[in-house]
């Protein structure tokens, strides 16, 4: 099932250290979510934090942990669902000679690799799938919160304090101290 959370602190009044804790305090209000394994990543520069707990199903190796980062570095992603057609995605890839050094066998890589050779919009239109995708942008500064075309994976996100909180469940955003 995975969970997703994180926030953006649109003010940037949080050290790596705050943003850390926090996310992990979101994050670990739905380990039922993802019983193998969980991750964070945080910009302290920006004021954005991903958390995520996976529950792995397509790569079982750690090649597959989140949140994850493009080949590129451009794009970093933490994500719920499945992308049933990835298989087909990444050998149009290499195909298209746009396939990075692929490190696993994840959806997710799929995913990063056609961001960065196709550019969102395009990517999101050859996604089949169910996901609720977290992707920040590093060069453009952009937090896209993307969600599957019939609304299948939950995402749940709302403003409190200059903070742009999101996650797979609202108990995740409850945790977040603006929230009170």
């Amino acid at each position: 099932m995975c969970g997703i959370v994180g926030f953006w602190d649109t003010k940037q009044r949080n050290t790596q250290e705050q943003l850390l804790h926090t996310v992990s305090l979101m994050r670990d209000m739905i380990v039922h979510r993802g019983p193998d394994g969980f991750g964070n990543w945080v910009d302290a520069a920006t004021g954005i934090a991903f958390g995520h707990r996976r529950l792995s199903i397509v790569d079982l190796t750690e090649h597959g942990h989140q949140p994850m980062s493009s080949a590129s570095g451009r794009y970093v992603i933490t994500y719920n669902g499945e992308v049933y057609n990835h298989q087909d995605l990444k050998l149009q890839l290499i195909s298209d000679n746009h396939a990075p050094s692929w490190q696993g066998h994840s959806d997710t890589e799929v995913i990063l690799a056609a961001f960065d050779a196709w550019g969102i919009e395009a990517s999101l239109q050859k996604f089949v799938g169910m996901f609720a995708i977290a992707l920040w942008d590093r060069q453009e500064k952009l937090l896209y919160l993307i969600r599957d075309r019939m609304g299948e994976k939950p995402l749940y996100y709302g403003w409190a304090d200059g903070y742009l909180l999101f996650g797979s469940e609202l108990k995740a955003l409850k945790a977040h101290f603006a929230w009170q």
